[in-house]
């Protein structure tokens, strides 16, 4: 049976330059054409784990612009239910990225209408129905602090990436039964969960629990881009949380290495099939 999700966060429209290397402090560097396309954190989530065959429904804020109606239909055409989604005087969020020929990524993120989200009776009632709850910190960490204290009271399981470190997540990591975070924020983030998993890029994920920690693999890949994986994996991981914590994170590893494949970061989640056909042959722990 397919997991409801409830993902409570941003959505951008993103420009992506491409570049032969990142630009040190300073300096300045020729790109490619810009891209634009869909992104922010939650909705890349939302996507990933409505293409990993969840029943998902996307709890955020656009601006009265163009690019929100351009966010809602992206949402829509991705099975991604918009009934929570509002639209706030103003502009849209967006986000600035590069990425090099190795597939590394700088972003710049412009919060735009995401920094005014609230949670009115209607995005409530989303979030109380949902079996997960997943949110960032591209939202007011209070908003998503109130979408937690919502799930919880309803007895739904609260995953918080713990992404960008910055503002200080401590009222939230009190509602949080699983955190999320990269190598670099793990380094920060020292606050005491039921479930702590850290991305570890190209060599998987590490889980920690009360049983022990434990590191998953994942696929190897040629990376082109790696500025979508870690969402791919906290939405594929949401999705796939209440069939079992091992399922999880070996399909969540999968579904970040393949992200990788795909130019961009709101277009690049595999399917369900995909990632099964990724796993074939793949040792399942170590």
């Amino acid at each position: 049976m397919a997991a409801r999700v409830c993902v409570v966060g941003s959505i951008n429209l993103d420009t992506v330059f491409t570049v032969a290397a990142l630009p040190a402090p300073g300096e300045t560097v020729f790109g490619s054409a810009p891209v634009t396309t869909p992104g922010g954190k939650g909705a890349n989530q939302a996507v990933a784990a409505a293409r990993a065959g969840a029943q998902v429904v996307f709890v955020g804020a656009v601006g009265d612009d163009d690019a929100g109606e351009r966010l809602r239909r992206h949402l829509q055409v991705n099975g991604v239910g918009t009934e929570g989604l509002t639209a706030v005087p103003g502009s849209s969020g967006s986000a600035f990225i590069t990425v090099d020929h190795a597939g590394e990524n700088t972003i710049v993120v412009t919060p735009g209408a995401n920094a005014a989200l609230t949670l009115d009776s209607g995005q409530r009632a989303l979030i109380a129905d949902a079996q997960v709850l997943l949110v960032q910190l591209e939202i007011p960490v209070a908003t998503a602090t109130v979408a937690a204290r919502v799930a919880r009271a309803a007895g739904a399981t609260v995953i918080v990436n713990v992404s960008p470190i910055g503002a200080d997540p401590a009222g939230l990591i009190d509602q949080t039964d699983v955190a999320v975070v990269n190598q670099t924020e793990s380094a920060w983030f020292d606050h005491p969960v039921p479930h702590r998993v850290v991305t570890l890029g190209a060599r998987g994920a590490r889980y920690t629990g009360a049983d022990g920690t434990v590191e998953v693999p994942s696929p190897v890949v040629d990376a082109v881009d790696t500025s979508g994986a870690g969402d791919v994996f906290a939405g594929v991981l949401a999705a796939e949380w209440s069939h079992g914590i091992a399922q999880a994170l070996r399909r969540a590893c999968a579904a970040g290495a393949l992200a990788t494949l795909v130019p961009g970061a709101g277009d690049c989640a595999p399917d369900a099939e995909a990632i099964s056909a990724a796993l074939t042959g793949l040792t399942p722990e170590r």
